[in-house]
């Protein structure tokens, strides 16, 4: 089996989009918290039509067979309204992976997005919402975003005590978390280009610099887009953390944490299987995702990262199977099919 471990469900239909700008647009007009929910109708023939002719397609013409699917990660907009916006937000994207993950259980698996909001601890909204979606839902990760400001860096890093009671109930219920920022506010940076990647090595560094893993032995986190500049600067942190009295990165990081191969080109590909132990490495391309044309040098699409798995020469079978899919099941115990 190929597992994809990271896809989001960026062709959702319009009436979710339409939702999100009614509570944007009200929160306008009325800055004080919402209490309604309110509601979102949608058909489940419109879920199978955003995804027939996009996703499914696509697993099939690239041969995949699962995807662990989520939200999609830059309209989780944590940094917009306060946190019942977030809340009721969240709850309604969680709501519609589980009815896409009902009537494609073949295809796709779900992983939550968090109620986040700048300021705000986890330690109640996101702790409840990863509850339901577990234990209801039968998800089997979340999404965690570093820098719920959008850009701005304002929450305290991933390794203060403020994310512990998260961490706590993660180890609970053995489900890992996924790194991902959602959109940018802060004009100095682009979404995709900048924000992600950077915050992918932000992240790896704030890892790198505390003592999280031994407070957590059992904590699983997947820095996605290759690790963002942490494989391309490996040298960099392995002496950082020299420096710093640290044991070596594979002792004290490698037995947490996880990259994913959405990186887009053979050359980025390869040398993130040269640098990262192979054990360390899910599947995967977010898809349909960040970059959706045809690479002209190749004539594929940039995102077919199969491809690439597939075109290096230094992996074994046995490395190939472990990355198409044994890793992720070690990652995603709760991925059962």
């Amino acid at each position: 089996m190929i597992i994809d471990c990271h896809g989001h469900y960026t062709t959702a239909p319009e009436a979710l989009g339409r939702y999100r700008e009614q509570q944007l647009a009200e929160l306008k007009k009325d800055p004080k918290p919402s209490s309604s929910k309110g509601s979102l109708i949608i058909s489940d023939d419109e879920i199978r039509v955003s995804l027939e002719n996009a996703q499914l397609k696509l697993q099939r013409q690239r041969g995949t067979d699962l995807t662990i699917f989520s939200p999609r990660a830059s309209a989780m907009g944590h940094h917009l309204g306060d946190a019942a916006t977030s809340r009721f937000w969240t709850e309604h994207c969680n709501e519609l992976i589980h009815r896409v993950v009902a009537l494609y259980p073949d295809n796709f698996v779900g992983v939550c997005q968090l109620p986040q909001s700048p300021g705000v601890p986890p330690a109640q909204d996101c702790v409840r919402e990863l509850e339901r979606c577990v234990n209801e839902f039968g998800f089997i990760g979340c999404n965690l975003n570093p820098d719920p400001s959008g850009g701005y860096w304002t929450d305290p890093p991933l390794s203060d005590r403020y994310w512990y009671p998260l961490y706590e109930k993660m180890c609970e219920l053995d489900v890992p978390a996924m790194i991902h920022v959602s959109a940018a506010c802060n004009p100095c940076f682009h979404t995709t280009g900048s924000h992600y990647l950077g915050a992918d090595t932000t992240a790896f560094m704030q890892m790198l610099t505390s003592n999280l893993f031994r407070d957590f032995p059992s904590l699983r986190f997947i820095i996605p887009h290759g690790g963002g500049a942490v494989p391309y600067h490996w040298g960099r942190f392995r002496g950082i953390a020299q420096d710093l009295g640290k044991p070596p990165l594979t002792e004290l990081l490698l037995q947490n944490v996880y990259f994913d191969t959405c990186v887009y080109h053979q050359p980025g590909i390869d040398l993130l299987l040269q640098v990262i132990p192979a054990e360390n490495i899910l599947f995967a391309s977010e898809m349909v995702g960040a970059v959706r044309g045809i690479d002209p040098e190749t004539g594929h699409y940039y995102d077919d990262t199969k491809r690439y798995i597939d075109g290096n020469d230094a992996l074994t079978a046995e490395q190939r199977r472990w990355i198409f899919e044994s890793n992720t099941r070690r990652v995603f115990p709760r991925l059962r099919c």
